[in-house]
């Protein structure tokens, strides 16, 4: 056997004494001993759902970037609704009066609302369940409330933005109302947004995503043609009147068009209130994230 030649006065070198401190000790039981360098409890886990508040904002924030960034509502939110306005103001269709401007940005708000809230949400709803984007976000902290109410913030400031977009269109066809119309017509515009919002998540958390799609814009078109009916009819008959307002859209058709002006339509707010609260309730006890 060739043994390699070492120089008699190499050595190997030896360790630091700081770098044998830092080695194990080995107990009698022949169990190496490691000194807890960290504070103890230091990395306990701590599964705790963070503050209601933060977490509303959190999914606010999540569903207002899914809604900006899908094309389809940015057609359904703001193409559709800023297309009527100009074409209804500029086209000579229907008795509208002198100044149709004044007729037709309440009745396209309302259109955008409706737009929005109900259609938007309950077919995004719909397939966020059926593609199982609900399954997973059902599995966090966050209870069924805090996603309906983060989606519902969402719409309300998406809808803040097409009555600013479309109120700018309007001032410059000529619609001049006043700051307390302005105002009441804010309120108006968050209470029927809220309405709305619920029933698309009562919708849309409810049914098959394919019902849904077909429901939610059937249910579209009935209520466009109730709120175009309280619109333009000012002679209908008072009964046909009274059952139309019953109707959300038919009830922010009037509510709006009397707080542009100035004055409030209590009927409709109370109207308006009562479907709110009703599918909101409903929505947080039947919705589903399957």
């Amino acid at each position: 056997m060739v043994r390699p030649n070492r120089c008699p006065c190499h050595r190997p070198a030896s360790r630091s004494a700081s770098a044998r401190r830092r080695l194990p000790r080995i107990d009698r039981t022949g169990v190496a001993r490691v000194t807890n360098r960290f504070t103890p409890g230091i990395f306990t886990p701590d599964p705790r759902p963070n503050a209601p508040l933060r977490m509303l904002v959190a999914q606010t924030r999540l569903e207002l970037i899914l809604l900006l960034r899908n094309g389809e509502q940015l057609l359904l939110t703001m193409f559709i609704p800023i297309t009527l306005l100009i074409g209804l103001c500029l086209l000579p269709v229907g008795d509208l009066g002198e100044h149709r401007v004044d007729s037709v940005v309440p009745a396209v708000m309302m259109v955008a609302v409706m737009s929005t809230a109900f259609t938007g949400q309950a077919i995004a709803v719909g397939f966020d369940r059926r593609y199982g984007a609900l399954k997973r976000l059902g599995a966090t902290a966050l209870p069924k409330w805090g996603i309906i109410a983060g989606k519902s913030a969402a719409v309300v400031i998406v809808v803040a933005l097409q009555a600013v977009l479309i109120g700018a269109i309007g001032f410059g066809l000529g619609w001049r109302p006043g700051i307390g119309g302005l105002a009441l017509g804010a309120v108006i515009i968050a209470l029927g947004t809220i309405t709305f919002a619920a029933m698309g998540l009562l919708l849309g958390g409810t049914l098959k995503a394919e019902i849904v799609l077909a429901l939610a814009n059937i249910l579209w078109f009935i209520m466009l043609g109730i709120g175009s009916v309280v619109f333009a009819s000012d002679d209908l008959p008072e009964v046909l009147r009274l059952i139309a307002r019953l109707i959300p859209s038919g009830a922010l058709a009037e509510t709006l068009k009397a707080a542009l002006v100035g004055s409030v339509d209590w009927f409709g707010v109370a109207v308006l209130a009562v479907w709110a609260t009703a599918c909101g309730y409903l929505a947080t006890k039947t919705f589903k994230f399957t």
